[in-house]
Parts: structure tokens; C-alpha cells; sequence
């Protein structure tokens, strides 16, 4: 607050004294460490909870500080999917309220937990917060916490930093990063000492807020296990395909990078293939280009974002790419190298999928074969001896097991 001094909201939660002051789906409906080392930190990441007298507890994140609860949360606001993710990670997917495109996130979760005995995600009847992102549609849900950063909040339509603090004095608080996703630089008064996080350093902290921490060592020792496996076995770089990420439009695709920091990235830049364009700038998040311009470029692979969601027919697209004059003449066209991926809003049961998707759509010689993506249903088979990390594992550390 402006006086340094933390208040009390009407849910008894506290905004610290640390507290300072999008994007839908391109192409469809609208400064930190790199690469591995960035992703294999979170594995010594360390609680910030804080026990205090008369049972409160407290938890932290940038740039929100510290911020007290005197319970866990039943009821939490979420807009995009990998805080849903994470607290269905936790044992606390029944708390979500809100969520991205129910229909096209809930799907795609429940897509992967398909191979978690156990594990679902009810998502129907769940609404859609960017439809209907005002101050009165937050009082109507009454939430315990809102899993969103306070700072991309307010950049959006009738927002700023006051309806940003009367939500935390009359509500409960935000609980959030946003711009961990794509290091971008936050809007002001939030820039100053803004830090971002690796996806699974930022779902510690969440999992601080809903007493599960030990839940959550476990799932990251089962991360840190594949990140080794997989970087430990990346070929020379010389050896390593050309790809790119991209969502095919309307005569366009557009482009995201794959190696650079973020959390949206969180599935590609561990891998660390070769960017074919990597050397292109961008003035937002992502860039578009044409087919001339992807024909120079030519990678050995595309990878499709979004391709496993409802949003799209990966049939639909490879046809669309097989019948442009310029389309059929790539080397991914012609090498069937063209493949569905997943959402770059990822949790961390999502980013455990994804980045096994990914490694055996790369390097289907060193990981083994990516048996290939059918529309509409979940994330496909793939033989037990073939599987880079345990699902049996994953599944009894979410039941508590």
C-alpha cells in the first residue's frame, strides 16, 4: 500500500508490502537465463511460504509480494490454462471458476490426463473471463484468489491500477505472472524489479498459496528427471533439424520463435533444434509470414501450435499446405514433418506431454517415433517402453498417493 503497511481485505488477505502499484489465439481466434539451464533450475527452487501467528500463512511471487492467506483457497479465478493446469497438478482442480475458452483448454487438458489413471478436468459450465473481463463480472464469482497477473490486467479495456486494488481490497488477491510467458516488458508502475519465472518455478509459488508443496517437489523431481533425459541425449547441434512454430492462417503463417525464454516456449526450447527463424525480429509476440518466405527458409519441421485443440483440423492443414503451389514444394510437406502440437499456455502435467511430444517430433531416432496426432481425440498412445517420463508416477503424486 502507499504506506508500506500491509490491509486487510474483507477475506482476511493481505497484498504485502512488496506489491507495486493479449492475446487470444494468433492466427485463429485472434531478460532472464536460457534455453536448459533456465528450465532445469526450478528443480532447486525453494518455498516461499511464511508461517505466521493465528494459523495465517504467507506466499510470494513477483510483482504482486508477499501476500497472506488464513486459508486454502476453495475458489480461484483463472483465465488461462496452465494455472488450471496447476492446481489440477495439486489435487485442487475442483477450485477453478473460470477459465480461457472452457471448451477448447478444458479439451485439450483432458486430452493428456487421458494417460493419468484418475486425473480429469470437469471444465463444463465453466465461464469465459476474456469474454467478460470487468470489475463485475470478478464480484460475481466471489473468488479466494485470482490466479492472474496484476499487471497484464491492467492493459486491458477499462483497466488500470485502481480497479486492479479495489478487486484485492473488496475481493481477494491477485496471483500472478503474466509476462514470465514471454518476457516482455511490463506496463508501468509494475516494471521496476519485475522478475520472471521458468513455468515451474511459477507453479511453485501457486502451489505455496495451496499448501502443497510436497505435491509439488515431487512433480518437479519428475521434470528435472526428463529434462536430463532429454538434454543429455540432444545430438551435436550440427546434427539438430531446422523447425519452425507456427499457426497456419489465412495465405499466412504466424511465427513464433521456439529457443527464445518464456514459458510459452517451455516445450521447445529445451529441445534447442535449430530456429529457421531465428534471426527474424518481431515487433509483438509473434510475426507473420508468407509462403515465399517460408519456402526460403524451408525447415525440416513445422510444428503446428494449437493443432491439438479443437481449434483446428491438422487433416485440414496439411491438405491446405499440399495443395499452395509454394506449400507442397517444403521439405516438412514432403517428409510428412508436419505436426500438431499443443497449447503454449502450459501447466506443468501439460508441459510433461508436450515436451515428450515435441522431443519425438525432432528426433524421432533418439526418442523414438512420434506415432502421429489423430483429430479430436487425446494425446495418442505410445508404448510403454517408449514413454520418456512415468505416467503411473505422475498419476499417484496428483492423487496424493
Amino acid at each position: 500500500m502507499a504506506d508500506g503497511t500491509p490491509r486487510r481485505t474483507r477475506r482476511a488477505y493481505l497484498a504485502g508490502a512488496g506489491t507495486v502499484g493479449s492475446a487470444l489465439l494468433a492466427g485463429c481466434t485472434g531478460g532472464g537465463n536460457d534455453g536448459t539451464t533456465n528450465e532445469a533450475s526450478s528443480a532447486t527452487s525453494t518455498s516461499t511460504t511464511k508461517e505466521s501467528d493465528g494459523g495465517t500463512y504467507t506466499a510470494s511471487i513477483s510483482p504482486v509480494g508477499d501476500v497472506a492467506f488464513d486459508s486454502v483457497p476453495e475458489n480461484a479465478f483463472v483465465m488461462y490454462p496452465q494455472y488450471a493446469d496447476m492446481l489440477v497438478a495439486l489435487g485442487h482442480g475442483d477450485a477453478v471458476n473460470s477459465l480461457f475458452v472452457p471448451e477448447m483448454s478444458g479439451t485439450t487438458m483432458n486430452y493428456y490426463y487421458e494417460h493419468l489413471d484418475g486425473v480429469s478436468f470437469d471444465w463444463h459450465g465453466l465461464p469465459n473471463p476474456y469474454d467478460n473481463f470487468t470489475k463485475e463480472f470478478f464480484y460475481k464469482l466471489d473468488s479466494d484468489v485470482h490466479l492472474l497477473g496484476p499487471a497484464w490486467a491492467t492493459t486491458q479495456k477499462n483497466w488500470g491500477r485502481s480497479d486492479v486494488d479495489d478487486v484485492v481490497e473488496n475481493i481477494a488477491p491477485f496471483f500472478g505472472n503474466f509476462y514470465s510467458g514471454t518476457h516482455n516488458e511490463p506496463p508501468e508502475p509494475y516494471a521496476d524489479d519485475y522478475r520472471y519465472y521458468t513455468l515451474w518455478e511459477l507453479f511453485g509459488h501457486v502451489a505455496d498459496v495451496f499448501r502443497e508443496r510436497e505435491r509439488y517437489e515431487r512433480l518437479n523431481a519428475v521434470h528435472a528427471d526428463l529434462i536430463d533425459r532429454l538434454t543429455s541425449n540432444l545430438p551435436p547441434k550440427e546434427e539438430r533439424p531446422t523447425a519452425v512454430r507456427v499457426t497456419l492462417g489465412d495465405g499466412q503463417f504466424w511465427t513464433y520463435h521456439i529457443n527464445h525464454p518464456g514459458f510459452w516456449l517451455a516445450d521447445t526450447r529445451p529441445l534447442a533444434a535449430i530456429d529457421a527463424f531465428g534471426d527474424q525480429q518481431w515487433d509483438g509476440l509473434w510475426g507473420s509470414v508468407g509462403y515465399e518466405t517460408m519456402a526460403d527458409a524451408d525447415p525440416d519441421v513445422i510444428l503446428h501450435l494449437w493443432g491439438m485443440t479443437s481449434r483446428y483440423d491438422m487433416e485440414s492443414v496439411r491438405e491446405r499446405l499440399r495443395s499452395n503451389s509454394v506449400g507442397k514444394t517444403l521439405s516438412a510437406v514432403q517428409n510428412d514433418r508436419v505436426y500438431a502440437q499443443g497449447m503454449r499456455y502450459q501447466g506443468p502435467l501439460m508441459n510433461l506431454f508436450q515436451l515428450e511430444m515435441t522431443a519425438k517430433q525432432l528426433y524421432p531416432d533418439v526418442f523414438g517415433e512420434w506415432p502421429g496426432y489423430t483429430d479430436g481425440q487425446p494425446y495418442p498412445d505410445i508404448p510403454a517402453d517408449e514413454h520418456l517420463f512415468d505416467r503411473g508416477r505422475v498419476a499417484d503424486i496428483v492423487a496424493g498417493n
